[in-house]
């Protein structure tokens, strides 16, 4: 069963900060995006926000200066401060994710002035999915009331600003083949995500062999 941890059940509450809900609805005050860089089971990520939402995730680079080189490219005009309270709570949150717990992302707001009607589309089915499941191009597609968008549905997919608060590494291809992903490290960035998450789909184990697996059961 999923859950929220309770700094992020507190953060929709009010209590300490912006709530998230209002943070996904506020109207935009500001062109400015901030940045921070954190740490987590998977390296270092960053995440950027602007005054409606999360702007933006990054996956680890090979460095923390990588990662930070990275979110600068993608935000040239993005400042790295201390993250407000709500936003800590969304890092946290990714955090408790990437260590393997269930939580649900899906109150987390998001700034996406400048994503296209469809791609919002496609990531509203992709923030439904549960940690541990996963649904195909096609599936998501066939959500969207016509499956033969499963190409432009990858493609939005490969778009993606907001890895882990939009699952798109829990989307597959055509039989549970892994198809591709376009944060750092690819498909083997996709396969231990899902790992993490003690996904399962076809073959039974198809993660055992993998040497993040042991360490995730190890850990269990």
């Amino acid at each position: 069963m999923m859950h929220k941890p309770d700094a992020l059940k507190s953060a929709e509450q009010g209590s300490g900060g912006i709530s998230l809900l209002a943070l996904q609805y506020r109207p935009m005050m500001t062109s400015d995006f901030s940045f921070t860089l954190f740490d987590t089971a998977i390296g270092c990520c960053g995440i950027v926000w602007s005054a409606r939402g999360i702007a933006g995730v990054q996956l680890p680079e090979k460095s923390d200066q990588a990662t930070r080189s990275r979110v600068q490219r993608r935000f040239p005009a993005a400042r790295e401060i201390t993250p407000l309270a709500v936003i800590q709570h969304v890092i946290e949150a990714i955090g408790a994710l990437l260590r393997g717990e269930a939580i649900d992302l899906t109150n987390v707001g998001l700034d996406s002035g400048a994503i296209s009607e469809f791609n919002r589309r496609v990531y509203d089915v992709a923030r439904g999915i549960r940690p541990g499941a996963t649904l195909s191009y096609g599936e998501i597609a066939e959500r969207l009331g016509d499956r033969t968008l499963a190409r432009e549905v990858a493609q939005a997919l490969s778009e993606n600003p907001f890895p882990i608060i939009v699952p798109c590494h829990r989307v597959l291809a055509t039989g549970g083949k892994m198809g591709g992903f376009s944060g750092p490290g690819g498909v083997r960035t996709k396969l231990r995500l899902l790992s993490i998450e003690r996904a399962r789909y076809g073959e039974p184990g198809l993660f055992e062999h993998l040497p993040w697996a042991a360490a995730s059961r190890r850990r269990a």
